[in-house]
């Protein structure tokens, strides 16, 4: 295909182009002028020649650039001309720059290099694309003449460390470096060129006679490293783990709306490019430390500063000390809980806000202009502006959620740590990319959960603990048979290959709930499908190991001639499944994902699968209770085997009954969406979205289960029957409505009842021992969004049974729920009386 493409002169790009016009062209005249508009593009260029007559040699030419760079100290930068095959008309145009002449002549001798294919990457390292050579027009000078060693005063180091403190927050929000941190001359000067030594890592690094003052290199330059290292330290953590990029497309939308970064990144995390600088990782954290120490003491012997200077500049070394011995320690896993260290930092957060009036900004110590020298292939982008108080925020929260994320080490089972990971990534803001990569380090260090339980063990505590207590398929003691013909031998083969196989998609869960909101419900769109084949696969495994264990079928009452089997593995991989279904439909409301008019099926299909899944729960109920009551001998260690199962059960079918309850309350099959909608209070947005139909709607909801073979996904027909107001014995409209809502009401009121007593429980029933707290929380927002739409169900049948002889519209406003909810799966919308 490329040969016959390259034969007939079409390249990619142009194939893309023509596809683009042509649809372009085919769109009605109002948006074909939109689409057109943005295939516009500008350019800009400047013709540059050299009003000298006298066209020097190539050896005079390279002299002369050596000269420039040598009178400005930068000897590293000679050794890299001089280390590149630098062009005479490169030279050239550098010696035009140098000297701030507006033009170039080309010498025929000298003619320009041939350009490569426009769609080749331009590589900014490339000295021929220096943008020194892109000098303006209108006189703007290629770099500042900012001195890095000039005199500052105390209050100036304050205001120096607190831009520093908010660009390396901004670099955790998901900004670049080039953008952040890299845009300081002082951070500049340190990492650039990657000193050899600590020593070496200072402000006066080409040798200037004149010393810095001692402020800026005793107190500012302890500060700058100790930023360095633990940006190093958060760059290896995230970069060991799972991540997701932020393009450099999404980041130049980004750039061009800053108030559109939650909703451009939202999917994306982390830019780890460090444009050809080192992050001092070769030093020890030991040497910073003692740069600290010395800060500090100078600081404080210091007797001619004002008393709020001295504890504003003590304060931010502490915090720095802190966070790097913190962050240091995060990196080595083998270690105790670090909680006490994340704490000592937050505990200092106020004293830092506290101290803030006494500091003096530098804003010319910070420059875009530094863009120029790294390393990148992207254009120069402006330099990111974090308000103190966001970053504040910020790094108050980071140090909260580092300090609890430790909670996840003690082990109480398998579903104790996928609630913690669960309702920890759930909290509000969400834990930045940091914590959320530590997080998954603290669950997966050395191929061990929480460093301790291998995945063997962690995979037979979930089988047990929902449908095999104490069963034989995971009696450790069948590990040490070695008799083939053995049936415990055999079901150890068996298992041990099942646990390799099931082993990565049980892991991925784990992992997908570690991603931000976004990403997680993408992954587990895909993840899903591993767990209908994991599905498949156990069920045949459940026919080959009933010659093993004996098991005996269940006869149906009705019909003597059906037997009914466990299917025990096969029943464990179908409840993942279905709740991974359950939290891809309720992270479609956390994000918006759904329009209004689309919320009511969305919650019918919710209660459908949570149907399913508590149908399938009893199932299970059912054949753990027999084989409990077959059970002769009960030991000890046994009645709690099984005890803990059906507490699981108990637990698990009292959510899922809530969570029924609930969906059905806001379902338009018999709650309030179905009556907004019906009196035209919501508006259809099918209406108002061209080539959109409710049909093709509901097939792109619908698509992240169509792989799937059980639960059988409703037809659009039955969802809309479903989601209609239809009762034929009802007089008039408002008649069908009344009914709607009055079961509507009763459903709410047994959610609440529900809810409540869920949230009664202890916590090692409820299995969040590590998380207690936020658990019951979040039950307390469901419980309240249940009282809301109990009262929004009462507004609107008053409304109804009070005659008026109005619209609905006039008499009743409704306001849908925006950023702010009782609880981010269950939109209930406000209802008053106009």
């Amino acid at each position: 295909m490329s040969s016959t493409w390259k034969a007939a002169g079409l390249t990619y790009n142009r194939y893309l182009a023509v596809a683009a016009r042509v649809v372009r062209r085919s769109l009605k005249e109002q948006p074909r002028l939109q689409a057109e508009r943005r295939g516009e593009m500008d350019l800009r260029f400047a013709k540059w020649t050299i009003t000298c007559n006298y066209i020097p040699t190539w050896r005079e030419r390279y002299r002369t650039v050596s000269q420039e760079v040598s009178l400005h100290g930068s000897t590293e930068v000679h050794a890299y001309l001089t280390s590149v095959n630098l062009k005479a008309d490169v030279v050239q145009l550098h010696l035009a720059a140098e000297q701030g002449v507006d033009t170039v002549e080309r010498h025929p001798e000298n003619p320009p290099p041939k350009r490569k294919n426009a769609a080749t990457r331009i590589d900014a390292q490339d000295i021929s694309c220096d943008f020194r050579t892109a000098a303006s027009a209108e006189g703007e000078k290629l770099e500042d003449d900012f001195d890095v060693l000039q005199e500052v005063l105390p209050e100036e180091i304050v205001g120096l460390m607190d831009q520093v403190l908010c660009l390396e927050m901004a670099w955790h929000m998901g900004y670049p470096l080039s953008q952040s941190l890299f845009t300081s001359y002082h951070i500049d000067q340190i990492l650039w060129p990657n000193p050899k030594t600590l020593d070496k890592a200072k402000f006066d690094r080409h040798g200037e006679a004149r010393l810095a003052s001692t402020w800026l290199h005793v107190v500012y330059r302890a500060y700058c490293l100790a930023v360095i290292k633990c940006c190093d330290y958060v760059h290896r953590r995230i970069g060991a783990e799972h991540y997701y990029e932020v393009c450099s497309q999404n980041k130049a939308q980004l750039i061009a709306a800053p108030q559109s970064y939650v909703n451009v990144t939202q999917e994306e995390d982390f830019v780890s490019n460090l444009y050809n600088r080192n992050f001092l990782s070769h030093f020890n954290e030991a040497g910073i430390q003692k740069l600290l120490d010395e800060a500090l003491g100078y600081t404080e012997r210091q007797a001619s500063i004002e008393e709020a200077t001295r504890y504003a500049i003590v304060t931010r070394l502490n915090l720095r000390r802190r966070m790097l011995d913190a962050v240091a320690s995060d990196l080595d896993l083998s270690k105790n809980s670090q909680t006490q260290k994340w704490m000592q930092c937050t505990a200092l957060l106020p004293k830092l806000r506290e101290s803030r009036p006494v500091a003096k900004p530098v804003k010319e110590a910070f420059s875009i202009k530094i863009q120029r020298r790294m390393a990148s292939s992207v254009p120069p982008r402006p330099m990111v502006d974090i308000d103190f108080e966001d970053a504040h925020t910020f790094l108050r929260h980071l140090c909260r959620d580092a300090a609890d994320v430790y909670n996840v080490i003690e082990y109480h089972g398998s579903s104790n740590i996928l609630n913690f990971v669960y309702i920890f990534q759930s909290r509000k803001p969400q834990p930045s990319i940091y914590i959320r990569c530590l997080l998954q380090s603290l669950i997966f260090h050395d191929m061990k959960i929480l460093g301790t339980v291998t995945i063997t063990k962690l995979i037979f505590d979930d089988l047990e603990e929902l449908v095999l207590p104490a069963d034989i398929l995971l009696d450790p003691a069948n590990g040490d048979v070695e008799a083939p013909h053995n049936p415990r031998f055999q079901i150890a083969q068996a298992m041990r290959e099942h646990v390799l196989r099931i082993g990565d998609p049980f892991l991925d869960m784990f992992r997908a709930l570690c991603m931000n909101r976004s990403r997680m419900r993408r992954m587990l769109c895909h993840l899903i499908v591993d767990w209908e084949n994991v599905q498949l696969e156990a069920e045949n495994l459940d026919v080959e190991l009933r010659k093993y264990t004996g098991e005996k079928p269940l006869i149906d009452g009705e019909d003597t001639a059906a037997e009914v089997w466990s299917f025990p593995l096969s029943s464990w991989a179908y409840y993942y499944k279905l709740r991974q279904m359950e939290w891809i439909i309720q992270m479609g409301f956390e994000l918006r994902v759904y329009q209004n008019d689309e919320l009511s099926g969305m919650y019918w299909y919710l209660s459908n699968v949570v149907a399913a899944k508590l149908q399938h729960l009893e199932r299970i109920q059912t054949f753990v209770m027999r084989r409990f009551k077959q059970t002769k001998k009960r030991s000890a260690d046994h009645k709690k085997r099984f005890s803990q199962c059906f507490s699981f059960l108990d637990v698990t079918l009292l959510e899922s009954s809530a969570t029924q309850w609930f969906a059905i309350a806001l379902s338009k099959y018999m709650e309030l969406y179905t009556v907004l909608s019906y009196f035209s209070l919501i508006t259809d947005r099918c209406e108002l979205v061209p080539y959109s139909t409710p049909e093709l709607r509901h097939a792109l909801r619908m698509r992240p289960f169509m792989q799937l073979s059980i639960p059988e996904l409703p037809s659009y027909a039955e969802l809309n029957g479903a989601t209609s107001i239809t009762r034929s014995d009802a007089e008039d409209d408002e008649d069908q409505a009344l009914y709607v809502l009055d079961i509507a009401e009763e459903a709410a009121k047994v959610a609440r009842k529900e809810w409540e007593a869920l949230g009664k429980l202890d916590a090692e029933k409820a299995r969040c021992v590590n998380c207690e707290e936020w658990w019951r929380a979040s039950v307390k927002d469901i419980v309240r969004a249940c009282i809301a739409c109990s009262i929004a169900i009462a507004t609107m049948k008053k409304a109804i049974q009070t005659p008026h002889g109005k619209p609905m519209k006039e008499v009743l406003k409704v306001e849908m729920p925006g950023e702010k909810s009782y609880h981010d799966f269950w939109l209930v919308p406000r209802v008053s009386l106009r």
